[in-house]
Order: C-alpha cells, then sequence, then structure tokens
C-alpha cells in the first residue's frame, strides 16, 4: 500500500500510470473484439461480390463525387457524403480523375459534407500535390464551421482557397484569371 504514495519520489522526467476503473473486461481478454467482429464481415463483403452492381459501389456508397457544372477551366465538383478513414481514398482519386479529364482547377463544393476527419484532410492534401504538380488547383466552398476550424487548426486555410459558397469560389478564381 505505501509504494501507491511512492510517485512523488520518483525521477520529475517519470510518468506514473494512470488509474483505470476494472469494470471493463480483464486485458487481452476477447470480450472487446467481439463488438467489432460484425463490422470485420463487412470489410470483405465488397470485395466478394464484384459482380453485382450494388456492391462494387458500397465502399463509396458513404460519398459520392459529381460534376455539377464546368466554367472556363474551372469544375465544380459537388461532394456528398462523410469523409472518414472508410472513403477518404475515394475522394482523393476522384479529384485526381476529374482534374486529369480536364478542368486545371477544382472547386469542391462540401455543402453536403456533413463529416470530415483527418483522413479526409489527409486526401484532400494527397489530392492537392498530386493535382499541384500538374499546375493544378483545389479550392473549396460551403465548408462548415467545424471543419473551417479543423482546417484553421491544422494550417490547410492556407494550402486551400476557402470560400463560403461556390459562386464567391468561382468569382474569386476568376478575378485571380484575370489579375494574373
Amino acid at each position: 500500500m505505501t509504494d501507491e504514495f511512492r510517485p512523488s519520489r520518483r525521477a520529475a522526467g517519470r510518468r506514473v500510470p494512470e488509474v483505470r476503473c476494472r469494470t471493463a473486461a480483464p486485458p487481452g481478454a476477447a470480450a472487446p473484439t467481439a463488438p467489432t467482429a460484425p463490422s470485420a464481415p463487412a470489410a470483405p463483403r465488397p470485395a466478394a461480390a464484384p459482380g453485382v452492381g450494388a456492391a462494387v459501389a458500397e465502399p463509396e456508397a458513404g460519398l459520392d463525387l459529381a460534376v455539377a457544372r464546368v466554367r472556363g477551366d474551372a469544375a465544380v465538383i459537388v461532394v456528398n457524403g462523410e469523409i472518414d478513414l472508410r472513403t477518404a481514398d475515394v475522394l482523393r482519386a476522384r479529384l485526381v480523375e476529374l482534374h486529369a479529364a480536364g478542368p486545371r482547377r477544382l472547386v469542391a463544393d462540401f455543402t453536403a459534407v456533413p463529416f470530415c476527419d483527418a483522413a479526409g484532410l489527409g486526401a484532400l492534401v494527397a489530392a492537392h500535390n498530386q493535382i499541384a504538380a500538374t499546375g493544378g488547383e483545389i479550392v473549396l466552398a460551403g465548408v462548415r464551421p467545424a471543419q473551417l476550424r479543423l482546417l484553421r487548426i491544422t494550417g490547410l486555410h492556407r494550402l486551400f482557397g476557402v470560400h463560403a459558397d461556390v459562386q464567391g469560389a468561382l468569382d474569386a478564381l476568376d478575378s485571380s484569371t484575370a489579375s494574373g
């Protein structure tokens, strides 16, 4: 029992482990992994049924990207759905694919994106790097306040042009083209 009160005598750089509640299963028990087991079969399901059209679209079902309009060398890409670890690579690949199809500048309309995590930010940066290497640009429009906060915390608001709406993004692109 006296060992519990000795942490104050330990070296200053050493941390004492936190006391944790023991209501959960003991370490090494299979109980914590049991709830995640139903989600594990979900990953093989799309790969197991490549011939079925609906199953192939399932990995992308949470995220949809579509070209809304093209104006000059800019295309407005409407992004619809959550951007997370499961859908981030779809976002990156589709943005790069759309850029390769012609438009030099992409305006990603995030109005219909309720959630974007760090994986989504990483996908945006990866897409930016690939597109910028060929002289392209990605601009974000309609970003929600929570997402804008993440962009500012990470400093990515300096990498991407961020606009309140699509029209503002297109106007900014037009003015930068006219002045440059």
